[in-house]
This record gives structure tokens, C-alpha cells and sequence, in this order.
């Protein structure tokens, strides 16, 4: 199977972390901001390309933190998502076509449906806690 890349980050100031509410009916539900790696174009940078898109922020230093795979034999690939974290950020977040961006308080998690494997992806997004 192929390899598709795509890459999520969480952005954090405090005990408050950047996430959005997917609507979308492919995979809805709490997740962190993200998107595809578009052909020829280095991880950082799409990174920093799709949070600025889907939350308006412009982020500096992702830190990647690890990937996870979705293995996806209906389509015949491997959706590759690398996840980053930063608390470096600027900007105002905007209105997504995704759905609600917003910041939560960590402990806030468990009042909002989660997307498929949000814990396993929060997980690795506070290995530093």
C-alpha cells in the first residue's frame, strides 16, 4: 500500500491546548488542527502551512512528537499522520470549514465526542507532561 502524509498539531499555552471540532462526516468529532503534505513539500513546512489555513495562527517551531498510521486497505493506503506540538504562535484564530476551533482547558476533554483515536494521538501530544 501507499503511503499518504498528512500532519496534526497541538498547540498549547498552559494547561489550554488548540483543538478543533470536526464536522465533517468522513471522520468528525475532537481532533487537533491539520491536514495533507502536499507533493515536494518539506513535513515542517506543512505544518506550519495547514494550521495557518485551518486556525488562522501562524505557529514557529513544531516539535514533532511521533506518528501514528491508519492503515486504510479500502483506498489502498497508509494515511501517515505526523503530529507536532508548539507554544510558539501568533495571530487570531478564524472561522475553519472544518469546524469550531478553539482552546480547552485539558481537563475539559471529556465534555466533547472524540475523533477516531484522539486518545492515542493526545497521548502522544502530552508525552511530556
Amino acid at each position: 500500500m501507499k503511503n499518504v502524509y498528512t500532519n496534526m498539531c497541538m498547540v498549547y499555552d498552559g494547561e489550554n491546548i488548540l483543538v478543533l471540532n470536526r464536522v465533517k462526516k468522513d471522520w468528525p468529532g475532537l481532533t487537533f488542527p491539520g491536514g495533507h503534505v502536499e507533493e515536494n513539500e518539506l513535513f515542517s513546512d506543512s505544518v506550519i502551512r495547514e494550521m495557518k489555513e485551518e486556525t488562522g495562527l501562524t505557529i514557529k517551531d513544531p516539535e514533532y512528537v511521533g506518528q501514528i498510521v491508519w492503515p486504510l486497505p479500502d483506498k489502498g493506503i497508509n494515511d501517515v499522520a505526523l503530529l507536532y506540538r508548539t507554544n510558539i504562535y501568533s495571530g487570531e484564530i478564524l472561522a475553519s470549514k472544518e469546524g469550531e476551533v478553539f482552546f480547552i482547558k485539558k481537563s475539559e476533554l471529556g465534555n466533547y465526542t472524540p475523533s477516531l483515536d484522539f486518545d492515542k494521538v493526545l497521548a502522544k501530544m502530552l508525552k511530556f507532561d
